[in-house]
C-alpha cells in the first residue's frame, strides 16, 4: 500500500492510504497548539513519543502532548481551533486555545485587562473576565472592606492612560479558595479588553509563564518564569508552584501561559528571608468552578452567611470579675460580692443584735 502525508485544515497531521486504511494500532497525539498527529507509536521514552509515519519516524516531545487516544476514538474528541474563542455555557467568561506568542505581544494584547485594586487598607491586583466589567481578584485583597476602587490602564497613542473607577461592587466571595468576583461600574465610553481563560489541563512542570500585577505598588510590572510544580498541596488546596516573582501587591493578578491564556491567579509567595523564587497561584480550574457557581457565593454585607459566618461568643457561666481582669498590683484580692449580697449580710447582723 502506498502511504502519503496530508495536512488537515486545522494543521493536524494524519496518515492516509491510497485506498482504505486500517486504524488498527494507530494512535492520535493531540498537541498543545491544537495539531493532531496520527500514526503508530512504536516507542515511548521518558521525554518523547516516537511515531511511525510509514516512511519516516517522528519524535514528539512529551511536554507538547496534551492527550493520547486511539485513532477510532479521536473523532469523538472536540478539535480545538487555535485562535478561536468560545464563551462558557453561561456566557460569562471566555475560553479558548490561543496561538503561541511572545510575552511582549501577549502583554500588549491582554495587559489592558489587568487592573489595580485599592482599598483603605491596601492594594492588590485583578483582571477583567468579560466586557461588562466583572473582574477576579483574591479574597484577602478586599477582606473586611466595602470601599473598593480600581485603576484601569488603557492603551493609547502616547502609551498607557490611567482611569480610576470608584464604587466597585463585591459580587461573590469564597474566602476558602481565596477568590472574589467584583463588578466595575464602567462608563459607556470605556471598553477595556478582557482575558481568555485557558483549560489548565495541559500545564506541565517547565512550561513558560509570566505574571502581570502591581507588586509593592509598582504598577504594570511583568515578571517571567516557569511552572515549578503543577500540583502543590498547601493546606488541602492544590496550587501551581512557579519561580515567577510574586510579591505583595501581585495578589489577585493573572498568571499567563506562553499563549497568553490565564492559567492561574497569583496568590502568595515565600518571604525573602525564607526563600527565593517560590510563588504560588490558584489554578484556573478553581476559578471556573467559582464563576460557574457564583450564586452560591453571592456577597451581601448584611448577610452573615456571606463568606464567613460569625457566631455570638458564649456567655460566662460564673458571675463576677474574671481572674484575667484582676489587677495584681492592688495586693488584696478584689471582692466579687454584689450589692445585694452586702445588703443581706447587713440585715443579718442587725437582726442578731
Amino acid at each position: 500500500m502506498r502511504w502519503f502525508l496530508t495536512i488537515a485544515a486545522t494543521g493536524g497531521i494524519a496518515l492516509l492510504g491510497g485506498g482504505t486504511v486500517s486504524a488498527a494500532g494507530h494512535e492520535t497525539l493531540i498537541l498543545k497548539d491544537g495539531q493532531r498527529i496520527t500514526g503508530e507509536v512504536v516507542a515511548e521514552k521518558s521525554t518523547a513519543f516516537y511515531v511511525d509515519l510509514g516512511y519516516d519516524l517522528l519524535r514528539i516531545p512529551k511536554d507538547q502532548v496534551i492527550r493520547r487516544a486511539k485513532a477510532d476514538e479521536v473523532a469523538s474528541i472536540a478539535r480545538p481551533s487555535s485562535g478561536v474563542l468560545e464563551l462558557d455555557t453561561t456566557g460569562f467568561y471566555t475560553t479558548g486555545l490561543l496561538r503561541p506568542a511572545s510575552v511582549d505581544e501577549s502583554v500588549r494584547k491582554y495587559g489592558e485587562a489587568v487592573i489595580s485594586i485599592e482599598t483603605p487598607s491596601g492594594k492588590g491586583s485583578g483582571f477583567l473576565i468579560n466586557k461588562d466589567g466583572y473582574a477576579i481578584t483574591n479574597a484577602h485583597v478586599i477582606q473586611g472592606e466595602t470601599r473598593i476602587s480600581a485603576i484601569l490602564y488603557l492603551n493609547s497613542k502616547g502609551g498607557l492612560t490611567r482611569r480610576r473607577i470608584e464604587d466597585v461592587e463585591i459580587i461573590a466571595l469564597n474566602p476558602f479558595f481565596d477568590l472574589a468576583l467584583l463588578r466595575l461600574p464602567l462608563p459607556p465610553d470605556l471598553k477595556p479588553s478582557h482575558v481568555v481563560l485557558g483549560s489548565g489541563e495541559e500545564i506541565n512542570a517547565g512550561d513558560a509563564v509570566f505574571a502581570v500585577g502591581n507588586p509593592l505598588g509598582l504598577e504594570r510590572t511583568v515578571t517571567q518564569g516557569i511552572v515549578s510544580n503543577r500540583s502543590r498541596d498547601i493546606e488541602g488546596q492544590i496550587f501551581l508552584q512557579t519561580d515567577t516573582a510574586i510579591n505583595p501587591g501581585n495578589s489577585g493578578g493573572p498568571l499567563f501561559n506562553q499563549r497568553g491564556e490565564v492559567i492561574g491567579v497569583t496568590s502568595r509567595g515565600a518571604h525573602a528571608s525564607m526563600a527565593d523564587n517560590l510563588g504560588f497561584a490558584i489554578p484556573v480550574a478553581y476559578v471556573k468552578q467559582f464563576l460557574q457557581h457564583r450564586e452560591a457565593f453571592s456577597f451581601d454585607k448584611a448577610n452573615p452567611n456571606s463568606g464567613y459566618r460569625y457566631l455570638d461568643p458564649p456567655r460566662r457561666q460564673m458571675p463576677g470579675q474574671p481572674d484575667g481582669l484582676k489587677d495584681p498590683s492592688a495586693g488584696a484580692k478584689p471582692s466579687t460580692k454584689s450589692e445585694s449580697d452586702s445588703a443581706q449580710e447587713t440585715r443579718k447582723k442587725e437582726s442578731r443584735s
